[in-house]
């Protein structure tokens, strides 16, 4: 018997499954999943699930592009429940948030990820090319180009260089904040994600290459 089949459906055919981003571990969504949608999500290495609303299949990302590639399927102790760990090229939630998880019961302080604000940056950043808002210096740098963008990153890199060299932690901190968020303006203009980029440490991290 292949492991679908040892799987234990409800009373209406699903299970649920919790859909996790491979590289940061943010849970991204929960679902629901027949035999059929799993067998199309392990065949086809996309997401598919059953709406309970709609009672039909769906492909995650075939109206929106945000498409999840599969790089494992995997299921509880009790064979009822599954983690899909994904690579998304784009946000899981229909808001246009990165995870339908965005809201806390708890203080936000507590409950926000170390790494929200880069991924909300990161969002805003696609909305700003998109939208080009006048006056807007997110928008002045995409209408200025690639060497504009370059040349303000090389800017940030050496006062993050002179920052530590005269040892003010103060002047280190803002100066990276500001690396940042001109890195992140680079990887927007180049169609490139940060998970683009943790992927790759994520491959040299698990190889041992090079660390």
């Amino acid at each position: 018997m292949t492991a679908v089949e040892n799987l234990q459906f409800d009373d209406q055919g699903l299970i649920p499954a919790i859909v996790q981003d491979q590289a940061t571990k943010e849970v991204l969504t929960l679902a629901y999943m027949n035999k059929e949608s799993l067998e199309k999500t392990l065949e086809t290495r996309e997401t598919w699930f059953y709406s309970r609303s709609r009672q039909e299949l769906w492909h995650k990302g075939a109206t929106s592009g945000n498409t999840q590639r599969v790089t494992d399927v995997r299921f509880d102790c009790d064979q009822d429940a599954l983690v899909v760990l994904v690579e998304p090229a784009g946000p899981a939630c229909h808001t246009g948030a990165v995870s339908c998880f965005t809201h806390s019961m708890l203080e936000e302080k507590q409950a926000k990820s170390r790494f929200a604000v880069i991924e909300e940056l990161e969002q805003l950043l696609a909305e700003r090319e998109q939208t080009m808002p006048e006056g807007s210096y997110t928008t002045y740098l995409f209408e200025e180009g690639i060497d504009k963008i370059l040349k303000k990153v090389g800017e940030e890199a050496s006062e993050i260089i002179i920052a530590a060299k005269n040892g003010d932690k103060q002047e280190l901190v803002w100066e990276s904040a500001d690396f940042l968020y001109h890195w992140l303006v680079l990887l927007q203009e180049q169609k490139l994600s940060v998970d683009d980029v943790l992927k790759r440490l994520e491959e040299r991290h698990s190889g041992k290459k090079g660390v």
